[in-house]
């Protein structure tokens, strides 16, 4: 029951948010074209429910010949972001696009975030939990810190979602997502991953 009804309700709010937003949606991709080179629409490769690759959709925010897969801005600063990049990530407007991925049934409205296909095999088997559900517009992970917590921390979060899952569980997390974006709060990496900092160590150690 609990999944009928999660379908259902992904698939009305996807359609209606679309629709209602369809004017600004058009202007974002006005605004991208005018502003930097390059498409308008950022595809890649995730791993979606089980494991299966999907494509993935979000406004392009970085500059044309930026690495897809180097790291996250720290800050709006960024030499990497177009004109406009930080405004979209800061408003999260850069992910509206997901909203196709859900009609699409690739994705939903609340789960984990859709993570890179190759970090998979870097997980252990709880962590591969996290695949066991359709990967969320939002999630746990991001209404408790995002861009402050530690990659671990967001997985052992994404795991503690699957194992509590629920209807309740799921209004919680729109709810803190609608006040964590207004408040515009963790939007960018401050914290590394234990891996990242051993290896920022090991180079300044070698430096010194």
């Amino acid at each position: 029951m609990y999944a009928l009804l999660k379908k259902l309700f992904d698939l009305l709010v996807a359609s209606l948010m679309l629709a209602i937003l369809s004017p600004v949606l058009a202007g974002i991709v006005v605004a991208i074209r005018l502003t930097s080179r390059g498409p308008a629409i950022f595809r890649q490769e995730r791993a979606g429910q089980n494991g299966r690759p999907f494509t993935f959709y979000k406004f392009r925010t970085m500059r044309r010949g930026a690495d897809p897969f180097g790291p996250s801005p720290k800050s709006g600063d960024d030499p990497r972001l177009t004109k406009i990049g930080g405004f979209l990530r800061e408003s999260s407007f850069d992910e509206l696009p997901q909203l196709v991925n859900i009609l699409r049934g690739d994705m939903s409205l609340v789960g984990p975030r859709p993570l890179y296909v190759a970090q998979v095999a870097e997980w252990d088997e709880r962590q591969r939990k996290r695949l066991l559900v359709k990967p969320g517009l939002t999630g746990l992970a991001p209404v408790c810190g995002r861009g402050e917590l530690r990659r671990e921390e967001k997985l052992e979060l994404d795991v503690k979602y699957v194992e509590q899952v629920s209807l309740g569980l799921d209004a919680r997390i729109l709810l803190a997502t609608f006040v964590r974006v207004f408040a515009r709060q963790g939007i960018y990496e401050k914290r590394y991953s234990r891996a990242e900092c051993t290896r920022r160590r090991t180079r300044a150690n070698r430096e010194e």
